[in-house]
This record gives structure tokens, C-alpha cells and sequence, in this order.
């Protein structure tokens, strides 16, 4: 049994809510003393030079520019790590009751330790991170998963995070801001708009089915995870590797008021046409963080995107339909992502897939979740997308369009276990799917 019921941890999360100071408002870069634009380097930066900038991007074919948009450049790899732990015989997660800046809600269920190099370096002079000393001293416990995973390369440049798992066999200090809860309830509580963050949802999307294989409940799941027996990677290495060696795009990174569409307007950084985000700053003030009082940057996202895991059962077995999808700041150019990964600002109609998707939602048939989910709010403002997963006949998509790919779960699970392979959208799709 569960240490505590679901309905105890809402409460939990509710008076937290309640109790921890939060003060966030919005400023103009000039009003922070901790954050300036470099004139020389071409970006706005922190005085310390740590955490992270944010400069100007170009993509181009030949010589001309055929997008630009600001993004963010953080070098250094962070931890995003959860402790689990056998509680009366039943696997539990340590997790955090954790304000971003940028979290539309304030407290959001967050990994066990969520921290930048700089944070936990403590170039900040802040306090260490709670549980530190787990992760740095990983090899002393069982470790389950440890993964560098990519984050949203349309935002990032080639940004990645340490995702890891450990399972320890002694008691652990609780601190009142962390509670021990099971995967179940964890993924549960996804079915909650905002209320499981998208640490925590990679993290957890790293399980290797070792762990669970045997608690799957749904028949055509089950079956997925043994495999089906024909292997599609070499069809879709073709087609990623194809992309990789000709495609004849590149990016550079340019000095950010350089951009010829994007401007400061009321104190932000704005595209001149629709763009998926501008850029914010920000003042903030969070009780029981390592710092408490800080200014930075932030990334608002315009409207909400919505990211689609499309999936059917063929004979017997459920399969997931993916897109090599490649985006501005991939680590190495493509990743493989949800069939439907699309911004606030797509027109469409899209192709054949698109088409079958929207079709569906009008009608409201095969949809199995459909929830507005946070991304990261340390580095974005107020920024809620929709997680769909949607079941279909697998007939209706006779003719897959290019770069797309019917894959078993078997399959994802061993790609999720090499680094940035899946990229976020899709491997925070497959948390959400219920054992």
C-alpha cells in the first residue's frame, strides 16, 4: 500500500500552495542588476557568467535565412534525479514539491533533485540541493537509470539533462517539502492539468520495462513491450541518417539584436510576426529555494502547442506511430517525437496524419488522455501545452507520409535508453501512459 492515498497528496500540494511565499513580476532587462546584454558577445548573460544566455539563431540554406528566433544557450548538464525506495514491499519515488518561476500554478511535483551545474556548484552562493550527495555518490546505490536526454530543442540549443533513477536500501531523511508516492500515483496525478511536472515526466519515461513489464494491465501493451518480432531501426536510421548526411540546412548563432524580425517592445523581446514566443524578465521571489530572491529571463510561450501520441493495436499488439522530427537546436540535428508535435502558431491543414488527428478530436472518438501539461518553468513562463494520446484503426492511415513510423513499445523503451534519441515531446507522451 501507498504511504500516503492520492487524495492526501493533493491536499499536501494545496497547503503548500497555501503556506510558501511567491512573488513574480515582470521588469525590463534594464531593471535587473544580475542580468545584462553584452555588446561584444552578442547575448544577454548573467554578471557571474553562469546558468545560461540568450543569443540569436539562424537557419539557413545556402546563404539565405530562412528562420531566426532567440534561444537559449546553457552548456553545463544538470541533474533531474529521483530516489526510489521499497516501502512495504512496493517501489516509491521521493518526489519535490517544487515553485518554478515560470510555473503557471506554483507547486508542481518535481523530481527528488532538480538542479543546474551552476545551482549545485553553488555559483550562485546559494544553499547545496537537498539529496545531492545520492546522485554524486551514485555508484553506492542501484542504479536504474542513468541517461543524458535532450530538452525542447525548439527553445535550447542542444541542451541536455542527466535523467537518473536510483534505488536505495536505507531509511532517508524527509523533508517537509517531499513526499514518497508510487509510479501509479505519480502518473495518476498527470491526469491533472499542471500538477506533474516535465522533469518529472522524462525522468519517469527513462523506466526500463524491467522495472514494470509484469504490472502492464492492458493486454495489446503487454504484447507491445515483448516485441513483435520485426525490427523497424534499420528503416528508421535510414531515413534519420539520410536526413543527417544530406540535408543541406545549417544554423549559426548570431548576435541576438541581430535578428531582423525580432525587437524589444514594452520591456520584451518580440518576433514583428507570429511566432511561437517572446521573451520575458522577470523578478522573483520563492521562499525555501537555495536562493530566494532573483531576477532572469524567460521564455513566454504565445498560445499552447499541442503534442500528439497517435497509437492502434495491430493484431493483438498496440503500436505507436512516430516522426523523425528535427528542430532548431538538436543536438544532432533530428530526433524521433510524437506523430503531432505542432505550436500555437501552425496553420495546417497538415498532411494525411494531421488531418486523421483533427478529424478524431472533432468528433471526440479514441481519445484516451487529453491534458494541459506544464513545461520546464525554470526557464519558461506560464508555458501549458496539450499531451494527447489518441487511438485509431490503423487501416485509416493506409499510406504513412514520410519520415513517419508504426514502432512497438519494446522498441521505444530500448531507444529511450540511448541518449537523445526520443526527443522530449514524445518520451513526456509515453510517462503519461497508465501501467
Amino acid at each position: 500500500m501507498p504511504l500516503y492515498t492520492t487524495e492526501e497528496l493533493l491536499a499536501w500540494i494545496a497547503e503548500r500552495n497555501r503556506t510558501v511565499h511567491v512573488s513574480i513580476r515582470k521588469i525590463a532587462l534594464e531593471q535587473s542588476d544580475a542580468w545584462y546584454y553584452n555588446e561584444v558577445r552578442g547575448y544577454i548573460e548573467n554578471r557571474n557568467k553562469s546558468f545560461f544566455r540568450v543569443m540569436g539563431m539562424q537557419k539557413l540554406l545556402g546563404e539565405q535565412v530562412v528562420t531566426e528566433q532567440p534561444v537559449i544557450i546553457q552548456d553545463e548538464i544538470g541533474y533531474l534525479g529521483i530516489l526510489c525506495r521499497k516501502i512495504n514491499g512496493e517501489m516509491h519515488c521521493l518526489m519535490q514539491a517544487k515553485i518554478e518561476p515560470g510555473n503557471i500554478n506554483h507547486i508542481q511535483i518535481s523530481p527528488t533533485i532538480q538542479a543546474t551545474k551552476s545551482n549545485f556548484t553553488q555559483k550562485h552562493k546559494g544553499d547545496k540541493p537537498p539529496y545531492l550527495d545520492y546522485f554524486l555518490n551514485a555508484s553506492k546505490h542501484r542504479i536504474i537509470v542513468d541517461q543524458i536526454q535532450s530538452e525542447q530543442s525548439s527553445r535550447f540549443y542542444k541542451k541536455r539533462n542527466r535523467n537518473i533513477i536510483l534505488e536505495v536500501d536505507e531509511d532517508v531523511p524527509v523533508l517537509p517539502s517531499h513526499r514518497w508516492m508510487t509510479v501509479e500515483q505519480i502518473k495518476a496525478l498527470m491526469r491533472y492539468e499542471n500538477l506533474v511536472n516535465m522533469d518529472t515526466r522524462t525522468v519517469l519515461s527513462c523506466l526500463p520495462l524491467s522495472e514494470y513489464k509484469d504490472k502492464l494491465t492492458d493486454p495489446a501493451l503487454f504484447r507491445s513491450a515483448q516485441g513483435t518480432g520485426k525490427s523497424v531501426l534499420p528503416e528508421i536510421y535510414q531515413y534519420i541518417n539520410n536526413y543527417k548526411m544530406f540535408d543541406d540546412s545549417h544554423y549559426q548563432l548570431v548576435p541576438l539584436y541581430d535578428l531582423k524580425h525580432w525587437h524589444m517592445e514594452n520591456g520584451e523581446f518580440v518576433c514583428d510576426h507570429p511566432y511561437s514566443f517572446k521573451v520575458v524578465f522577470c523578478d522573483i521571489e520563492i521562499e525555501g529555494r537555495e536562493v530566494r530572491h532573483w531576477t532572469q529571463p524567460l521564455f513566454e510561450a504565445v498560445g499552447s502547442a499541442t503534442f500528439g501520441l497517435v497509437t492502434a493495436v495491430d493484431n493483438g499488439v498496440r503500436e505507436f506511430l512516430v516522426r523523425a522530427m528535427p528542430e532548431v537546436g538538436c543536438f544532432d540535428k533530428i530526433e524521433l517525437g510524437p506523430a503531432v508535435q505542432r505550436e500555437a502558431t501552425w496553420a495546417g491543414p497538415g498532411n494525411d496524419v494531421d488531418k486523421l488527428f483533427d478529424g478524431r478530436l472533432s468528433e471526440k472518438k479514441g481519445v484516451l488522455f487529453d491534458t494541459m501539461l506544464s513545461e520546464e518553468g525554470g526557464r519558461f513562463y506560464h508555458e501549458q501545452n496539450r499531451n494527447m494520446v489518441l487511438e485509431i484503426d490503423k487501416t485509416e492511415l493506409p499510406v504513412l507520409p514520410e519520415g513517419y513510423f508504426w514502432v512497438d513499445y519494446k522498441t521505444l523503451n530500448d531507444l529511450v535508453q540511448v541518449n537523445n534519441c526520443l526527443n522530449i515531446q514524445l518520451r513526456n507522451l509515453l510517462a503519461v501512459l497508465e501501467w
